[in-house]
């Protein structure tokens, strides 16, 4: 058992995420999301949605100041979605615009990514990639 560390955040996902290098990516993704056809490194976390667990990665990720903040799927009107919108907050990237892909686009970046967590996030639209920053020690 690790002090502080979010309940959600599983023994082979910590491990993952400390394997991940600096501008990894991981997917967050909901439900219904081809994460197995997608990804050798799957996650399922079916009493979960995909802001908590967003969230519970920045706990113990910096996001990648050198590459796109995060990334979500463009819906077909490209306004953001009640849990998009929640997924930029738990991203924590309130003075950057996330990087809206198109469903090609979006997919081909996620089966580049080193691991995908599916949640059990019911709401369309409810996936975003997140890219590893440089993990530094506060002094």
């Amino acid at each position: 058992m690790l002090q502080n560390v979010n309940p959600i955040l599983t023994g082979q996902l910590l491990l993952w995420l400390d394997e991940m290098g600096h501008g990894d990516a991981v997917v967050i993704a909901d439900a219904q999301f081809p994460a197995y056809r997608l990804c050798r490194r799957v996650i399922d976390l079916p009493g979960s949605r995909s802001p908590e667990v967003l969230d519970a990665i920045r706990s113990v990720l910096p996001l990648d100041d050198d590459a796109p903040g995060l990334d979500l799927m463009s819906t077909p009107d490209g306004n953001l979605l009640p849990v998009q919108q929640e997924l930029v907050a738990a991203a924590d990237i309130a003075d950057q615009v996330p990087r809206l892909l198109m469903k090609p686009d979006f997919f081909a970046v996620a089966g580049e990514a080193y691991c995908i967590i599916r949640t059990g996030e019911q709401r369309i639209y409810g996936h975003a990639i997140f890219r590893k920053g440089i993990v530094t020690r506060e002094p």
